[in-house]
């Protein structure tokens, strides 16, 4: 297919298609860098709106030029190829300018969540021995019992200074002639992520500068071949600490030349509105709860003029419900996709190639081998029930956890495969229709239930805004099924309305899949990527219990 080989696949003798990476390969130089010199350095590569509406600008040029110069600082200051800088400045022009000085240098990038708490911030710096850390005024007395404690130092984000610390922004001031950034292998360490620890220590995941060249061709399927666009404007509510992000929106639209929209506005469903609309957004990445959220707004587009063309999303399953509203009210093409922090863009879609159906995955990705397995490898047929895999030589493959290169064992089935712990079905035109984790599979009365189809029915209740699944210990039944649901604005929680929800599942998935058990609750409990904590769900469920309490 031209669409493919436009969107960067390559085709091999055999028929198949691959997602080449070169030999060589940096993401500052093959993202800013590749416009800062051509016909796009005058364009405008990030725009940032500060708490009071103020905004910024900086062109591909001047983003490279004051990276150039943080990077020749930080290189004065001790900073070195391989060492780990940790990065603590949320959806910022510091964090951009950050990430691509430390590219420059060859040093690896630590992406640390404002969001962590004190723990978390101290198992990272010792875990991977940062020695530097790019943060903000605000956090700097935070952060001081740390430093000393761990011998790490600080660079200041403005305003500043303070003492003990290096401002970043008269570093960015600085002149940086005579730099030259260093060369890096595709394979050379760029980028250390950790997990949310929901179970466990968090650990690091390190990526590769290959990642960006990895996740392009898929990139610019989610955004349904339409990363090129004269007019396009990027944005994400979602974390640049995350793969989400940065990966899936921050760098692929600089790869592509595109504008960059920034704020460290706290996200609210109508506020989100209102900014894409001020910043004519067209392209966006949400997370399934972020979409869940705007949903709740009624008529979007009736007081606003959106711009907004596709959303793409991950991290957790879309109810099908979302995709029709994204559609018909925001005036958007939603196309999900999926995958794994360590090996990731593995299935979705792109309306552009084939038709979205609502509550699919999508169709497996191409470069990716991926299919669905039973537990000795072997390939399930349609209608079957499989874990989702992919190749060991998968092109978005980590190089491993931080001081523990490789692939770990849990991720291999065999030698060929790579395990996701996820479950699915395919249909037989090749659609994959997700049925939850491993460990988050219901098995009722000899039944197996994926909490994911019972949560998608749930949602289409116009009274529903959320629902979460999990299994819930029975005496009679070993496990039943039983809903968390969140209301829309206005409806009211009773028994009634839970018994009209129980019979909205019978009539429209199956008599034995309902929820036995309903409980109403105002929130959900989210990692720091904003997914839903099931495994806390069913630990407050069994605690509940435990107690004698239970629900409808």
């Amino acid at each position: 297919m031209t669409e493919l080989a436009a969107a960067g696949f390559r085709q091999e003798p055999d028929g198949t298609w691959r997602i080449p990476v070169p030999s060589d390969a940096n993401i500052a130089a093959d993202t800013v860098g590749r416009h800062a010199h051509g016909s796009r350095a005058g364009h405008v590569a990030l725009v940032f709106e500060d708490a009071d509406g103020a905004l910024r600008r900086w062109t591909f040029e001047q983003l490279d030029r004051e990276a150039t110069a943080v990077a020749v600082g930080l290189r004065a200051h001790g900073v070195e190829r391989g060492q780990p800088v940790g990065i603590h400045t949320g959806q910022s022009p510091e964090t951009a300018i950050a990430h691509l000085a430390l590219y420059k240098l060859g040093a690896v990038a630590v992406t640390l969540s404002q969001m962590y708490g004190p723990e978390t911030l101290r198992h990272i710096v010792r875990d991977c021995g940062v020695a530097l850390i790019v943060t903000q005024s605000r956090f700097v007395a935070a952060f001081r019992e740390l430093t000393e404690e761990l011998s790490t130092r600080i660079t200041l984000v403005t305003p500043g200074p303070h003492d003990g610390c290096i401002d970043m922004s008269r570093l960015a001031a600085s002149p940086a002639g005579g730099f030259t950034p260093v060369t890096t292998s595709a394979n050379e360490p760029a980028l250390l992520m950790y997990t949310s620890g929901s179970t466990g220590k968090p650990k690091g995941l390190l990526h590769a500068h290959r990642i960006l060249h990895a996740y392009m061709p898929t990139v610019r399927l989610f955004y349904n071949l339409a990363t090129q666009e004269p007019d396009a404007v990027f944005w994400s509510p979602a974390d640049w600490a995350w793969v989400g992000g940065l990966l899936d929106l921050v760098l692929p639209a600089w790869a592509e030349g595109q504008t960059v929209v920034a704020t460290q506005h706290r996200f609210d469903a109508p506020w989100a509105m209102d900014f894409m609309a001020r910043h004519r957004v067209t392209h966006s990445f949400m997370t399934p709860t972020a979409l869940k959220r705007l949903a709740e707004v009624e008529q979007p587009r009736a007081r606003r003029d959106l711009h907004l063309r596709v959303v793409c999303t991950g991290g957790e399953s879309l109810p099908s419900e979302i995709v029709r509203w994204s559609r018909e009210e925001l005036g958007a093409v939603c196309n999900e996709f999926y995958g794994l922090t360590e090996f990731n863009h593995l299935v979705g879609n792109c309306e552009r190639l084939y038709p979205i159906r609502p509550g699919s995955m999508g169709k497996p990705y191409p470069g990716h081998g991926t299919c669905l397995v039973d537990e000795e490898g072997r390939e399930v047929a349609p209608g079957i029930v499989g874990e989702i895999v992919a190749r060991t030589d998968d092109p978005t493959l980590f190089l491993g956890y931080w001081g523990d290169p490789g692939i770990p064992q849990r991720l291999k089935l065999g030698e060929r495969w790579l395990r996701t712990g996820d479950l699915a079905t395919r249909d037989a035109d090749g659609y994959l229709w997700y049925q939850g984790r491993n460990d988050d599979l219901i098995k009722s009365a000899g039944y197996r239930i994926g909490p994911a189809e019972v949560e998608d029915v749930l949602v289409m209740h116009p009274q529903v805004a959320e629902a979460a699944v999990i299994g819930s210990p029975d005496r009679s039944r070993g496990t039943i099924v039983k809903a968390f649901v969140r209301l829309r604005e206005g409806a009211v929680a009773g028994d009634a309305l839970a018994a009209e929800l129980q019979d909205f599942v019978k009539v429209r998935l199956a008599a034995y899949k309902y929820p036995r058990e309903i409980e109403f609750v105002t929130d959900f409990p989210l990692t720091s990527s904003g997914k839903i904590r099931r495994g806390e769900l069913r630990r407050r469920d069994a605690e509940a219990k435990a107690r004698g309490v239970s629900a409808r």
